[in-house]
């Protein structure tokens, strides 16, 4: 099997996932980052009444439409205390930000714009322009009005409204369930004390964190030895476990000790492709198990992220009717980039700000696929495309930003 074009990989993963549309019902306190299921209708309306929206007094444009104006203040209206009364010709009413505006009244003064004169009288100082400083009922949403459509990601704005909707849980969307599987004999788990041929294990950590940021669950199936029995019960584990995605860590390349391929495929996965033109991530193994999805990673940590942010992000953020992330930029290379061979590079790299306020792009001068520490220390990747002739300093790349938030 020839090497599969990047993007091409990505466009055949993509396009035979679809949206899961399972629903639930969640608090508000923990639909932040969900989609809704449904449209969100206002259960009430918003404001519920003419409100003040400063503190001042409520009277009768017509009795103060001058500076002068000689008013008798009858009561006071905070909020949360309506004034029962109504206010007649040459009367005011104290009243306070969020408060009802009592009957007969139809602007508020602000309290700086009066002067307290004796006897519990006020005199405007300031031109009134009738209806100020007025909420009217309904000016932010009225009962039934779908405020949130369907589709729609909860961030705080949005949290804060379906409150004031009066809606103390929400129909969304589920959360894909991403069960991720290391393999190996050499790996064992952080805080252990690794044998003389064995290594921590660290994939499933990055890999975990990079899925839940992506919208799913995730379920560890912990470390599995180089067994094709022990490996065959992790997968049924994720089967039981009803698991939307299968993430295996190392061992899908055909090497003698590489099982997991021959393993899954004996448990029933058609495999749709493997072998990826890009460096680093090249042994990437995609395929399914009836309706899971199956991704295998490469073994070498840096080469499991690259090919996470590629490949197991977007499926996630699909799956979960997310929008994609957007992680693609332009910088200039702060040196010369060889020319390329028949692989995608993905090369790993910082990120400052030239005099212009563009990016500039300045690779690490080592990338082996195992050294962790430069892709913690990295900003963003240079995309080098197949066969691309060598790039002078000052030339605009492609990259791939690590961290979206440099993109604000």
């Amino acid at each position: 099997m020839s090497l599969l074009p990047v993007a091409d990989a990505q466009e055949r993963l993509l396009n035979r996932a679809t949206p899961l549309h399972r629903v639930e019902s969640v608090s508000l306190d923990m639909a932040e980052g969900r989609v809704l299921s449904k449209d969100l209708k206002a259960r009430l309306t918003q404001p519920p009444f003419d409100a003040s929206a400063m503190d001042g007094y409520a009277l009768r444009f017509e009795d103060a439409s001058e500076p002068g104006a000689e008013l008798t203040v009858i009561g006071t209206s905070p909020a949360g205390h309506a004034f029962e009364g109504t206010v007649g010709k040459g009367e005011a009413v104290r009243i306070f930000t969020g408060a009802p505006v009592p009957a007969g009244a139809d602007t508020v003064l602000l309290q700086e714009d009066a002067e307290r004169l004796e006897d519990g009288r006020i005199r405007t100082t300031y031109p009134l322009r009738k209806g100020q400083h007025i909420r009217p009922r309904g000016q932010d949403f009225v009962e039934g009005e779908t405020v949130l459509p369907a589709g729609t990601v909860m961030d705080f704005s949005r949290l804060t409204v379906a409150a004031a909707m009066n809606h103390p849980a929400l129909d969304v969307y589920r959360r894909p369930l991403v069960a991720i599987l290391a393999t190996g004999d050499e790996l064992v788990t952080p805080g252990s004390e690794p044998g003389p041929s064995q290594i921590i294990a660290s994939n499933t950590f990055g890999i975990a964190a990079l899925a839940r940021s992506a919208g799913a669950h995730v379920l560890d199936l912990g470390i599995v030895p180089d067994d094709k029995a022990e490996i065959t019960a992790a997968i049924g584990r994720a089967q039981v476990a009803k698991a939307d995605v299968i993430v295996t860590l190392g061992g899908a390349s055909v090497g003698d000790h590489d099982l997991v391929q021959a393993t899954m495929l004996a448990a029933g996965m058609q495999l749709d492709f493997w072998r990826i033109a890009m460096r680093p991530g090249k042994p990437l193994m995609v395929g399914s198990l009836g309706e899971t999805h199956v991704l295998g990673l490469p073994g070498n940590p840096v080469s499991s992220l690259v090919c996470g942010l590629l490949f197991l992000e977007p499926l996630i953020r699909k799956l979960a009717s997310l929008p994609p992330v957007k992680r693609e930029a332009v910088a200039r290379t702060a040196v010369t980039l060889a020319a390329n061979d028949q692989r995608q590079d993905y090369i790993r790299a910082t990120l400052t700000r030239s005099a212009d306020g563009g990016w500039l792009a300045e690779p690490f001068s080592k990338q082996d696929s195992s050294m962790m520490k430069v892709f913690a220390r990295s900003d963003c990747l240079i995309i080098r495309p197949a066969r691309a002739p060598e790039l002078a300093p000052g030339l605009p790349c492609p990259v791939l930003m690590l961290r979206p938030e440099l993109l604000s």
